[in-house]
């Protein structure tokens, strides 16, 4: 089969909707059309149906109870909610909250928004590789904290956070944990208990389902989460999130995460092989290359490099039949070194000459061979033209030695 290009490597920053999502979606758009809060015809108690069976479908990945899942519009408004949401109703206890450096801007714009309502949040450091230390958090927390959030799993370095631990300092201080797990649902196990979380943020386009959905987590268990919602209205959703269910979106949600739920393990046992043959085909071929992240506890189809030598710009409008990123999509317009990278300690002239590689379901060892023989050609020719890469990556070597 002849290779198709150009090639997706994007996978962080959206899935195509697989297959089975699209043909449990389609009937919901005419012949099962109704509203689930209907209740007194056929089409009402249809669709309604099916946002639960949805809900099931979800918590049956996640280990959790179906009423402890609230429909969301995504995972930014999820981080919203819960972020939020617990502020609002901790008003009379406490205004701590304790954050990571690292955060997606959902979780970091909303606590820099609660910050000028009066909040205090503490933004704890992360080692070179991306890991909060645990006994930070525990240090950090006071008789005034409400909430801890870390990320569950790094949407540009793929570092998959000790959430466990994390979880069980929390429980023994009573203190709420949420984490924003966009990236970590579908791709590596997650269950409630497992990591001792209160409150976790999901998104249904991260794992095949479609666009416009998603969810947050709520434990329901003595004590109860308590979340003022961020929209008043009909009471959908227990109240939680008002407005009418997007039912086809919520439908596909719901087959994806049982997809998930069958091909998970052995799907992350192919895309952790497919990275390994990315990047050690990268670093054989490249000199002056660096891994950016945990060089294990990642994603399974999670690689972030930066390439000395190179403009980071010039490199990825140099890569247009192969679709990467320099980081999250929603700061993909941003010129800038990535945030994330310099709270690593990576320097800002690496941190400028980045790339997130994002394999998925339908990535291929051709598409990856592909992508190396690309770059090599492509790093190769910018370096060419660069009167400053003699001696770089020495420099680089150097730099980050120091600074480790």
């Amino acid at each position: 089969m002849a290779l198709k290009v150009p090639i997706y490597m994007d996978y962080h920053a959206t899935t195509p909707v697989d297959p089975e999502v699209l043909e449990a979606m389609l009937p919901y758009f005419r012949e099962h059309f109704g509203n689930p809060s209907s209740r007194t015809h056929v089409f009402g108690w249809t669709a309604e149906a099916a946002v639960e069976k949805a809900r099931e479908q979800l918590s049956t990945l996640i280990g959790c109870k179906p009423m402890e899942v609230v429909f969301t519009s995504g995972a930014t408004e999820s981080n919203n909610l819960a972020v939020k949401g617990i502020a609002w109703a901790s008003r009379d206890r406490g205004n701590h909250i304790i954050t990571t450096g690292i955060e997606h801007h959902a979780v970091l714009d909303t606590c820099r928004r609660l910050e000028k309502e009066g909040c205090d949040v503490t933004y704890l450091p992360v080692d070179r590789s991306g890991l909060v230390n645990p006994v930070q958090v525990e240090q950090a927390i006071t008789d005034r904290t409400i909430l801890v959030s870390v990320i569950a799993a790094h949407n540009e370095i793929g570092t998959i956070q000790p959430l466990a631990e994390i979880g069980r300092i929390c429980k023994a201080r009573g203190v709420p944990f949420h984490a924003d797990a966009a990236q970590a649902l579908g791709r590596i196990s997650l269950r409630v208990d497992d990591v001792h979380a209160n409150l976790l943020s999901f998104s249904a386009h991260k794992l095949y389902g479609p666009k416009g959905v998603g969810a947050l987590y709520v434990r329901n268990a003595r004590p109860a989460v308590k979340l003022i919602p961020l929209m008043d209205g009909g009471g959908q959703e227990r109240g939680r999130r008002s407005g009418t269910q997007n039912v086809p979106g919520i439908i596909g949600f719901g087959k994806a995460c049982e997809v998930a739920s069958r091909v998970m393990a052995e799907e992350a046992e192919r895309l952790t092989k497919l990275r390994e043959r990315l990047k050690a085909g990268i670093l054989q071929r490249i000199d002056g290359v660096y891994l950016n992240g945990h060089p294990e506890r990642r994603l399974p189809g999670n690689l972030n490099l930066s390439f000395a030598g190179v403009d980071g710009e010039a490199l990825l409008l140099s890569m247009k039949d192969v679709a990467v990123s320099s980081g999250s999509a929603c700061t993909s317009t941003r010129m800038e070194p990535s945030y994330v990278l310099l709270a690593l300690g990576v320097g800002g002239e690496l941190a400028s000459a980045s790339i997130r590689f994002g394999l998925g379901r339908w990535s291929t060892e051709e598409e990856v061979d592909y992508t190396i023989e690309k770059l090599r050609e492509r790093v190769g020719r910018l370096r060419a033209m660069s009167s400053g890469w003699p001696g770089t990556v020495e420099r680089m070597a150097n730099a980050r030695q120091a600074s480790a």
